[in-house]
């Protein structure tokens, strides 16, 4: 003779179900966002570009300060410029670490 026990067959089944549930999203959880994606292409493709444009600004810049057509400041600032642009990854990762973020 089965014994009524208030409905524990549905919760031990109710649990089962969520447990899977649970253990499938995983997967889906761990997928790189879309817009991570194409961000991340962006910042490639601006870095492929922006790679040989610097180079000719601080050639052009520094050309221009050997022959005193421009100040040495112009391209002190270029190159620090440069630098940021470069190193802004590891600039951002810098500062959120700073402030713990």
């Amino acid at each position: 003779m089965r014994r009524d026990d208030g409905g524990g067959d549905c919760i031990r089944q109710a649990a089962c179900v969520g447990a899977v549930l649970i253990g499938s999203t995983g997967g889906a959880l761990a997928q790189q966002s879309v817009f991570d994606t194409g961000a991340n292409a962006l910042v490639t493709w601006g870095l492929t570009i922006a790679t040989p444009v610097a180079v000719l600004v601080v050639i052009v810049v520094g050309a221009a300060a050997a022959i005193g057509k421009i100040s040495w400041g112009w391209v002190i600032g270029a190159v620090i410029g440069i630098a940021v642009i470069f190193g802004s990854e590891q600039l951002v990762t810098w500062v959120r670490g700073l402030f713990g973020v």
